[in-house]
C-alpha cells in the first residue's frame, strides 16, 4: 500500500469502519459482477493492465472511488484525485504537473474526478487535451446520468461503465468483514445483519457507518463476553434512516417515472408503492401533489373527470394539513387514478394542436368570428353572418365553422370508448353528422 495511490497513512489516526475496510484488490471488492465477472471487459482490461479513460455511473456507495484505485494500482499508476464539489482551476493545473513529472518518469497517470457532474462545460472542456497527449488517464465518477450531464468531447473519449446498487447477499457478505473487523469486542446475529443490509438500500458505505453506529450503542455485555447489537439497538439506529432518494438526480426522475406509468398502468398497488417510496426517502409531498394532479390531465383526462378535482383536493389538503393527513389525501387521489378509466385523447389533442399552430403560423380569424365594437369593424365584415348557437335548434349551429379557412375540418380531439368520454364519443358523431348534412354549411 503506498500513499500516494491511496492518499495518506492507513494507520494515522482514527478512521471509520469504511474506510479501514476498504478493499484494494478485485477479489475483496464487493458486487458489480456484470462489470467485473470473469471474462468480462473490464475485468480483463484490469488484468492485462490496459487502462483507458473511463466513466464510473453509479449511484453512492457502490465502489466507484474503490474501484478506480483498483484500477490506477492494477497498473501500478500513480493515482491523483479530485473532488469536482472542492476543486477549482488551481488544483486542475497542479494535478496536470504532477502528472507530467511521472509521465517523464515513465509512469501513468490516473486522475480520478469525483462527482465530474459539478464540472461546468469549460472546466469538463479543460481535460480534453491531457487526455488526448496521454498526460493523465482520466476517471471520472457521478450518480447522474453522462449522457445529460457530462459534455460530448469527454464522453466520446471514455467508455462509461454503470455500477449497480449492491444486492442484499453482497451487503451481507460487506457486513460480516465488518464485524469480523469489530470483533472481539462487539458481536451480532445474521439476522440483524441482514436488517442493516436492507436497511442500506444497495450502498456499501452506509452499511457499515450503519453497523459502526450500532456497535457503539450497543450495551456492555457481562464480563468477558462481547457487546451484542440487539434488534433493539438497530430499531433506534435505523430509525431516522431514509432510503437511498437523490433530489433532483436520476433515483428521483426515475422513481416518479415508474409512480407515473403505475398509474397510468391500472396498478393501485404498485402506484401507492412509489408514491410511498418517494415520501419515505424525503420527496416534497407538494411536489408529488403537482405531479399527480398532471396525471390527472395527461393519463385519464375526459374519461373520468372527477379525478382532477380530487387530485387538486388532494393537494389543498397537503397544503393545509402537512404530514400525515395530506399525504393520506395524495394516497386516495392516487389509487382513484390508477382504478379509474384511462384517456390520453385531450393530451394527443393539445400536442396536436399545437404542432398545427407551430407548422402553420398566424392563420387569419375568419371575418363571421371576429369581434365587432365598432361601426368600423361591422363595415369591414366583423361578424358577418355570424349563427348565435343558442338561437338554433338545440343550441348547435350545423355547418357553421370554427377554424381558419385554410385549417378547416381538423379533429384534434378523439375520444376514447371508455368512461364519460364514450358519451362524449357519440355526441360529437352526431353533430358532425349534423354538419355534414346541413343546408347552412359554410364553405369557404
Amino acid at each position: 500500500m503506498t500513499n500516494d495511490l491511496f492518499g495518506g497513512d492507513a494507520g494515522a489516526g482514527y478512521q471509520p469502519l469504511a474506510a479501514r475496510l476498504r478493499p484494494y484488490t478485485l477479489a475483496e471488492f464487493a458486487g458489480q459482477g456484470h462489470l467485473l465477472g470473469e471474462g468480462k471487459p473490464l475485468r480483463q482490461a484490469i488484468a492485462r493492465q490496459q487502462l483507458h479513460s473511463m466513466i464510473f455511473w453509479g449511484p453512492p456507495g457502490v465502489g466507484k472511488t474503490t474501484l478506480a484505485r483498483i484500477v490506477a494500482g492494477s497498473a501500478n499508476a500513480h493515482f491523483l484525485q479530485l473532488s469536482a464539489v472542492l476543486a477549482g482551476v488551481r488544483e486542475i493545473r497542479e494535478a496536470i504537473s504532477q502528472a507530467r513529472q511521472h509521465k517523464a518518469s515513465g509512469r501513468d497517470t490516473v486522475l480520478f474526478v469525483d462527482e465530474v457532474h459539478r464540472f461546468n462545460k469549460s472546466q469538463q472542456d479543460a481535460f480534453l487535451p491531457h487526455v488526448e497527449e496521454g498526460t493523465v488517464i482520466f476517471i471520472g465518477a457521478t450518480t447522474e446520468n453522462p449522457s445529460f450531464e457530462l459534455n460530448n468531447a469527454l464522453l466520446s473519449r471514455s467508455r462509461v461503465y454503470k455500477l449497480r446498487a449492491l444486492e442484499e447477499g453482497d451487503l451481507l457478505g460487506v457486513l460480516q468483514r465488518g464485524l469480523s473487523e469489530l470483533l472481539p469486542a462487539t458481536a451480532a446475529s445474521e439476522d440483524c445483519l441482514r436488517m442493516i443490509a436492507r436497511q442500506a438500500d444497495g450502498d456499501a458505505r452506509r452499511a457499515l457507518n450503519l453497523l459502526e453506529l450500532a456497535a457503539d450503542l450497543a450495551e456492555e455485555g457481562p464480563s468477558g463476553l462481547p457487546r451484542e447489537i440487539t434488534p433493539a439497538t438497530l430499531e433506534e439506529v435505523l430509525q431516522a434512516s431514509l432510503r437511498r432518494f437523490d433530489k433532483g438526480g436520476d433515483l428521483f426522475y426515475d422513481q416518479i417515472s415508474a409512480l407515473h406509468k403505475a398509474v397510468r398502468g391500472s396498478s393501485p398497488d404498485a402506484s401507492l408503492y412509489w408514491l410511498c417510496r418517494m415520501l419515505d426517502g424525503g420527496c416534497d409531498a407538494l411536489y408529488l401533489a403537482r405531479r399527480v394532479v398532471r396525471m390527472a390531465s395527461e393519463d385519464i383526462g375526459n374519461a373520468d373527470p372527477r379525478a382532477l378535482s380530487l387530485c387538486l383536493d388532494a393537494w389543498q389538503v397537503q397544503e393545509r394539513l402537512g404530514s400525515p393527513e395530506g399525504e393520506l389525501a395524495l394516497a386516495q387521489a392516487v389509487v382513484y387514478l390508477a382504478c379509474a378509466p384511462k384517456s390520453n385523447a385531450v393530451y394527443s389533442a393539445y400536442n396536436a394542436a399545437r404542432a398545427d399552430i407551430a407548422a402553420n403560423g398566424s392563420e387569419e380569424v375568419p371575418l363571421h368570428l371576429r369581434n365587432a365594437p365598432t361601426a368600423l369593424m361591422k363595415a369591414e365584415g366583423h361578424g358577418a353572418q355570424y349563427r348565435y348557437a343558442h338561437d338554433e335548434d338545440g343550441a348547435f349551429a350545423a355547418g357553421e365553422n370554427y377554424f381558419p379557412e385554410a385549417l378547416r375540418d381538423r379533429r384534434y380531439y378523439h375520444p376514447t370508448e371508455r368512461g364519460l368520454e364514450q358519451k362524449i364519443r357519440d355526441k360529437l358523431e352526431h353533430l358532425r353528422q349534423l354538419d355534414q348534412t346541413s343546408p347552412l354549411r359554410r364553405y369557404s
